[in-house]
This record gives C-alpha cells, sequence and structure tokens, in this order.
C-alpha cells in the first residue's frame, strides 16, 4: 500500500465514520432500518443506574497498602475494570463520548479497553447489528480503532484509564498487518497498547462473510505478533470452543496458537463459549481451561459478555472454584456495544450481570479480578488494588 493511499483511505473512512453516515445506495441486502435513538445527554445520563462506587482513578495511585481497605459488605461487587469494552457499534450512531463517560463514572468504572469492533458492517448498508442483516459484510478494517484515537484524544477525562486496541487485523488474511500498525504508530504515537477482540472463529459472523483462520494462516502472523510480544502488548481472540453438536470441533485452533505462540500475552474471550455452545459440561470445560492454563502461563481467559452468565450455567460453584483456584488468570469485561438506540440502563445491567459471579469469590481472586490486579500487572500499569478489609 503506498503512502498517499494509505492517508487518503485513513481520512476518508475516519471522516465517514465520524459522521455516522454511509453513502446511500442500497445494499443488495435488505438490512433491518436503524430503531429510533435512546434518549441522550442529560435525559440518558440522569436514566442510568447509579452502582455506588465512589473510589476515584486517582486512588488506585496509591500503594495498596496505603489506600482504605475495600469493604465488601458496603462497597459493590461490579468490576472497577471493563477489560472488553465496544464504544462503537458495528454499523450506524454510537453513543455520544460526553454520555458514555457519565455511564462509566456512574456505574464505578475507571478502567477501560476501547475495542474498535474491527468488523465494521458494509458502509453502504443501514444496518446496525450484524445479526439483523445476514449477507451483509462485516469485515476487518481500521475505521473504528481512528475515531476511536480521535475522540480519546479530544474528550479527555480524569477519573477513566482508557486503554486504546487496534482492531484491524484479518487473522484469515494477516498478510500487511505489521505494517499497518507502523501507521497507527504515525497516526496515534503511543496510544494503541492492546489488540482485539480479533475473530480467529465467530459461528455468529458466518452470514456476514466472516473468514475463519486456518492453521495456514495462523502459522502467518508471525510478524504482527512479533511486534506486539517485544511491546508486551495483549492480544484478545475470540475464537469459538465450537457448539452444541461439536462442542471441542474449533479447540485445536486455540491449541495451534499458544503451541505457535507461547511468549505472546493471549486472552481469550467469553473462554471460548458462545450461544452456538450451552451444553457443554461445566466440568469438561472447565478441565479444558485448567489444562491450557497449566502448559501456557502467558494465556488469560475475559469472562465478558452476558451470554456466559444468561445460558451457559450462571457461573455455579464449579466456576467459582475454578477462578479461586486461578485467580491470577482471569479478566472482567461487558462486551458492551454502545449503538445510541440502547437504553441509558444497559450499560450498568450488562455490568451487573458478568459480574455476579464477584460476590462469591474469595478475597484473593476478588481483588485481582473485580479490583483490577490481573489488568494493572498485565499492562504494567503504575495502578494497585487495594486491600480487602479484614
Amino acid at each position: 500500500m503506498s503512502k498517499l493511499f494509505a492517508k487518503s483511505t485513513v481520512a476518508a473512512s475516519v471522516l465517514l465514520a465520524l459522521s455516522g453516515c454511509a453513502s446511500n445506495p442500497a445494499s443488495e441486502s435488505t438490512p433491518t432500518p436503524a430503531p429510533a435513538p435512546a434518549p441522550a445527554g442529560d435525559d440518558a445520563v440522569a436514566a442510568a443506574p447509579d452502582l455506588g462506587s465512589k473510589r476515584s482513578l486517582a486512588s488506585f495511585l496509591q500503594p495498596s497498602s496505603e489506600q482504605t481497605c475495600f469493604n465488601r459488605d458496603t462497597e459493590p461487587y461490579t468490576a472497577v475494570v471493563d477489560s472488553h469494552f465496544h464504544p462503537r457499534p458495528f454499523g450506524g450512531q454510537a453513543i455520544p463520548p460526553e454520555t458514555l463517560f457519565a455511564y462509566l463514572d456512574k456505574a464505578g468504572v475507571r478502567f477501560i479497553n476501547y475495542f474498535g469492533i474491527g468488523q465494521i458492517l458494509d458502509m453502504k448498508s443501514d444496518c446496525t447489528y450484524y445479526l439483523d442483516c445476514p449477507g451483509v459484510s462485516a469485515l476487518p478494517s481500521i475505521k473504528n480503532d481512528f475515531v476511536n484515537g480521535m475522540q480519546t484524544k479530544a474528550f479527555p477525562h480524569d477519573n477513566l484509564n482508557i486503554i486504546l486496541s487496534m482492531t484491524f487485523i484479518d487473522l484469515a488474511n494477516p498478510q500487511g498487518s505489521a505494517e499497518m500498525i507502523a501507521l497507527y504508530d504515525k497516526e496515534y504515537p503511543g496510544m494503541f497498547k492492546w489488540a482485539g477482540e480479533l475473530n480467529v472463529i465467530k459461528q455468529a459472523l458466518l452470514k456476514n462473510n466472516h473468514q475463519p483462520a486456518t492453521m495456514a494462516s495462523i502459522d502467518q502472523w508471525a510478524p504482527f505478533m512479533k511486534v506486539l510480544r517485544e511491546r508486551g502488548i495483549p492480544v484478545t481472540l475470540h475464537s469459538d470452543l465450537g457448539n452444541d453438536a461439536e462442542p471441542t470441533k474449533f479447540l485445536p485452533l486455540m491449541q495451534h496458537i499458544l503451541e505457535t505462540y507461547p511468549d505472546n500475552k493471549i486472552v481469550w474471550a467469553h473462554m471460548g463459549l458462545s450461544k452456538e455452545l450451552s451444553k457443554m459440561p461445566p466440568d469438561k470445560h472447565i478441565a479444558i481451561m485448567k489444562g491450557l492454563l497449566d502448559k501456557y502461563p502467558n494465556l488469560m481467559l475475559d469472562i465478558s459478555w452476558d451470554v456466559l452468565y444468561n445460558s451457559y450455567h450462571e457461573f455455579g460453584p464449579q466456576f467459582v472454584a475454578f477462578f479461586d483456584e486461578y485467580p491470577t488468570r482471569i479478566l472482567p469485561g461487558s462486551d458492551f456495544v454502545a449503538a445510541v438506540n440502547k437504553a441509558p440502563t444497559q450499560y450498568a445491567k450488562e455490568l451487573d450481570v458478568t459480574s455476579r459471579v464477584n460476590k462469591f469469590l474469595g478475597d484473593e481472586a476478588f481483588r485481582h479480578i473485580a479490583l483490577g490486579e490481573n489488568y494493572f500487572r498485565l499492562l504494567d500499569l503504575p495502578y494497585h488494588a487495594p486491600e480487602i478489609c479484614e
């Protein structure tokens, strides 16, 4: 790609994405019309629930022993970290930054990953959510990443630490990805410190022309994985474990990734679960996770997405025991997608659902997962989780 072409493509993409508009030609599919926007501005902020956490971002800069201890009887169980969050939707308009910041502030979230949703819907479509428009392509792109970078700079927030993530990489066709990271370096020097969510295999996207990675394409990741490894950048991978008919159908893909790139910081999104896999016995699923965690010390699991709670075991006693046994290997997240038509209560609801397991964790796991110690360590951030009150 020439420098001139790259710059013109970026500029055009950013302007289109910032405007929230697409070109008007009708798509060959018949996408569902965008729903009416939910309340915005002050009305939306007022309607958002206040989850009660009053700890400031600055308080986490103090050594753990110098902070006020965390009282689990009186303070919220919801996580202060959202390591899996999408500030822009697959298509259409996003919640405005100021409104979004207010939602996060009222929820007590102080640390957040901005995942761009690399699989943006075809700009000719008026569709907002890919499942509403099968046949409309949702393919890797730089668009949302660049908008996130611009908005983060334009709307600073002194009570929220935002980590920008590169989500453009096409894992089935990774050629040129390392070179594109160099473009990010030029346009946003030092700002992108995470990669992902990148799709290895996401069955839900297959009707939107998603191309899964293969063993051969995984071997071609070496150039960009080298860049990530040398910079200590974690990468979050969405890789379905399987489906109800074949529960471990895609497990070999993740095994090959971990075997090929053991020194990369890899986060397995949703522990490999999905709507397509809801009947695997918990013991079998946990055994697979334990085996991989034991073999690959740089692997971490994220427990984002309310589907895991609503459709898959509700994180019962077996999962609580698992998280307590591996307290330093789990990251929290909501997997919220900030489409403008969502109700003001929705973010707090999804954060609550994905945090409910925290109520039952031992103090060590609670501190590492809900209070962010795992997240701080993974990114080598200068923050510290408070100690738990005795």
